[in-house]
């Protein structure tokens, strides 16, 4: 995993002075293991690289033959059975997984991305056809953003390095803002930032002479409706998908380990790397500080234990969380207000201290059908069904000063894309996910917080193989008796049952309501005199969401209370282009 930049120019356009330099600077965390830039006629291409594979030869930029260059933010799984089947006599320079994406582009054009299996971001130059060529994984796990400069589009793995570098000016879309706020993360390809825009999901474009000319599309998820299959046939498959997926995302020159929560994604994870692994796993759990707390570690604890691995907890306290939330807001560049954030750069931080790559569950409640909005979702609205997201969380509260009626377009285009032909109303809500909820907050979230510390996250449970096995599955081996990811749960049952896979889900949930609660008044106070939160919300409303309730916020008023104080410090370092400056009342009060 790396960081990629560069420019696909108009014709006679040069790279803007120092604009390279800038890209490099702003995405060193990315690749503390070296850098790599290719400038010619009518590109440039930069990468900062987290070396995981081939550590001798897998430098980049990397070459090929025809005259095309290569630079990739990601992990290429399949590189051995493409450089063995697919790619059988072509003579490869290096050891890199990222070497087969140029040979397969020679040959097929923008759909070399049809043979891929992995997670990136890719820039192609072509010199010989004066062509860029920018690829994204279909899961969206790898970030790219691109902005319409007069050099030409340039592109970034984040939109804060094109900020950074002057290459787009700073400001704020309002209408992206109060999707940001009301849902804690933005849809489509449009993003927060007037300009900067987000290469979608498995999407390919192609730029010549500065503009885009041709596109592909690689869709994540498999086509149809449910498949006729029994529970026994299902979880066999199953089984077979979970190996198949997961040593493949072992594949690494360093170290490895694996994010364990107390839920039963990551306990399948754990499962089988046990199986796959000689050497016990190294899992990492965090957990919180607050009597009565929903902490995982317990949970995580016994499935480490019956796994026989290495177990690493890590106790987020009230102190991290006022001491970092500056510089985590910082990280998250593309704004996902997912309190989620505060532990997983914490995480990241003391994991990085043993390994290099983790494993992680993320995907699974997407992938298998987890979520209880899932279940609302299932039935019709005279019983008692819900459209996902109807309400927003801060205009549930009425604090809102105005709210454009528009808001929802976004999750609604979305929704009515993933409610394709032969999906039943439960892979429908499952896909509406997988199109912005998934890539624009909880990978956002996986990739900015592990990145920080140069820590490379791996989802084995967003794959082709896993796709193939769950999406299309009956919905009662995704929900039965009320209980989301039966068929997950069914075959965890017997890979690894002292993981409690049918107990009751406990969420995970950080407690921020408690912190904030215990300075109320003082937060209150920065809040009211933060403009950027009193042009959302009104002056007498923040009073309102402040005050305690039998000595505590309750749950909606945690979250609106968590949303605008994150949104006031991103604001304050991404809009307004300040950088922290000690903790949150530090940073909050220096105007």
């Amino acid at each position: 995993m790396c960081g990629i930049a560069g420019f696909a120019l108009k014709p006679n356009a040069t790279v803007p002075d120092g604009a390279m330099a800038a890209l490099d600077a702003a995405l060193a965390h990315r690749g503390p293991d070296g850098a790599g830039v290719h400038a010619a006629p009518g590109a440039a291409l930069l990468q900062r690289r987290l070396a995981i594979i081939d550590l001798a030869t897998g430098d980049q930029p990397l070459f090929e033959p025809g005259g095309a260059v290569l630079v990739a933010n990601g992990e290429i799984y399949n590189y051995v059975e493409l450089k063995r089947d697919t790619l059988a006599g072509t003579a490869f320079a290096t050891g890199s997984d990222c070497e087969p994406p140029l040979h397969l582009y020679r040959r097929d054009g923008i759909g070399f991305v049809d043979h891929l299996r992995g997670m990136y971001a890719i820039a192609i130059h072509d010199r010989a056809a004066r062509r860029v060529v920018l690829a994204r994984d279909p899961f969206g796990i790898k970030p790219l953003y691109l902005a319409d400069t007069e050099a030409g589009i340039a592109f970034a793995s984040e939109p804060g390095a094109l900020l950074d570098a002057g290459l787009v000016q700073r400001g704020l879309d309002r209408p992206k803002r109060d999707e940001l706020l009301e849902l804690q993360f933005t849809t489509g390809a449009e993003t927060v930032f007037p300009g900067i825009r987000r290469l979608l999901p498995g999407e390919v474009v192609a730029i010549e002479d500065g503009r885009i000319v041709a596109r592909h599309r690689q869709a994540a998820l498999p086509d149809g409706g449910p498949e006729v299959i029994g529970e026994k046939d299902a979880i066999a498959r199953l089984d077979a998908a979970l190996t198949d997926s997961i040593a493949v995302h072992q594949r690494a020159d360093v170290p490895y380990g694996l994010f364990l929560s107390g839920g039963i994604d990551s306990a399948a994870v754990l499962a089988v790397m046990t199986r796959l692994n000689e050497r016990p796993v190294l899992a990492f759990t965090a957990g919180f500080d607050v009597p009565g707390a929903a902490d995982e570690r317990a949970a995580a604890r016994a499935a480490a234990a019956a796994a026989g691995a290495a177990h690493v907890e890590v106790t987020v306290t009230e102190a991290d969380f006022w001491a970092h939330l500056p510089v985590i807001a910082a990280a998250m560049d593309d704004p996902a207000a997912d309190y989620a954030i505060v532990p997983t750069w914490l995480l990241a931080r003391r994991a990085r201290q043993d390994v290099k790559v983790v494993l992680s569950g993320e995907g699974g409640d997407e992938m298998f059908g987890g979520y209880g909005r899932y279940r609302s979702a299932m039935r019709p609205w005279w019983l008692g069904g819900r459209v996902m997201r109807a309400r927003g969380m801060l205009e549930r509260l009425g604090l809102r000063r105005d709210l454009a009626p528009g808001w929802r377009d976004g999750m609604e285009g979305a929704a009515a894309a993933a409610a394709a032909p032969g999906r039943t109303r439960l892979m429908a809500a499952q896909a509406t996910d997988m199109v912005d909820w998934l890539p624009n907050d909880l990978l956002a979230k996986l990739d900015r917080c592990l990145m920080a510390h140069g820590l490379e996250g791996r989802t084995p449970l967003l794959d082709p193989a896993i796709a193939a096995a769950a999406f299309r599955l009956p919905d009662a081996l995704k929900v039965r008796d009320g209980i989301g990811k039966w068929a997950l749960r069914a075959w965890l049952a017997e890979a690894m049952p002292e993981a409690r896979p049918f107990a009751k889900k406990q969420g995970f949930t950080v407690p921020v309501g408690a912190w904030i609660g215990a300075r109320a008044d003082r937060v209150r106070a920065l809040l009211a005199a933060d403009e950027a939160v009193t042009a959302v919300v009104r002056a007498d409303a923040l009073g309102d969401l402040f005050r305690l309730q039998g000595g505590a916020m309750g749950k909606h008023q945690a979250f609106a209370a968590w949303s605008l104080l994150y949104y006031a410090l991103w604001h304050r370092r991404h809009v307004r282009g300040l950088m922290p400056t000690g903790d949150v009342f530090e940073t909050l009060s220096e105007r």
